[in-house]
């Protein structure tokens, strides 16, 4: 209850998983990948998240992979809001890190992790709660731009003039598969 998981039950037995936060952000940039199926997703996440996923038995695959959803939530179960998509990662990470480094006092990609030997790092749950505890900085006012643009709230004096200055990182760029992006290059 009070440690950081470094394996997750999956059909009554335990499987070790890859913890640092580096690989969940890798993960979640997969999921975003919009060439990928739901099959393929499901795949990547059982290849990058455990360390042997061979070994879980072919049953609990949808398990072993709900499981993920689960630790990438910080061990709640995740909401069901429906809402519009307030944070990509990807694209907000150059945002989100510095704070987080600030208040672990250095850079957390300085610290090493071995992802084939599963060793070092800093934990999903440390990164999840140095995230959440994000004060006021450029990504805070990224995200209540949106979310305020989301509910279709209107914006103050100041926030219009900062989201005009600002709509590179405010606002969310669409992903396009391979060949909406092959359309897209004909048209052009």
């Amino acid at each position: 209850m009070w440690g950081l998981p470094t394996t997750v039950e999956v059909g009554g037995e335990d499987y070790a998983i890859r913890s640092d936060f580096r690989v969940i952000l890798d993960i979640f940039e997969m999921l975003e990948d919009p060439d990928l199926n739901a099959v393929d997703r499901a795949e990547g996440i059982l290849k990058m998240f455990y360390v042997s996923p061979e070994a879980i038995p072919p049953q609990h695959l949808q398990e072993a992979v709900d499981r993920f959803t689960w630790f990438q939530n910080g061990g709640q179960v995740p909401r069901q809001d429906g809402g519009k998509k307030l944070i990509d990662w990807a694209q907000d990470y150059p945002l989100i890190l510095p704070p987080i480094n600030k208040a672990f006092g250095k850079d957390l990609r300085e610290i090493p992790y071995d992802v084939e030997h599963n060793t070092g790092g800093v934990h999903w749950w440390t990164f999840l709660g140095a995230y959440n505890d994000i004060g006021d900085c450029v990504f805070s006012q990224v995200v209540r731009i949106r979310e305020k643009k989301a509910k279709g709230k209107n914006l103050e004096k100041e926030e219009k003039a900062w989201y005009q200055r600002n709509r590179d990182i405010v606002d969310i760029r669409q992903r396009y598969s391979e060949a909406e992006n092959a359309l897209l290059r004909e048209w052009i």
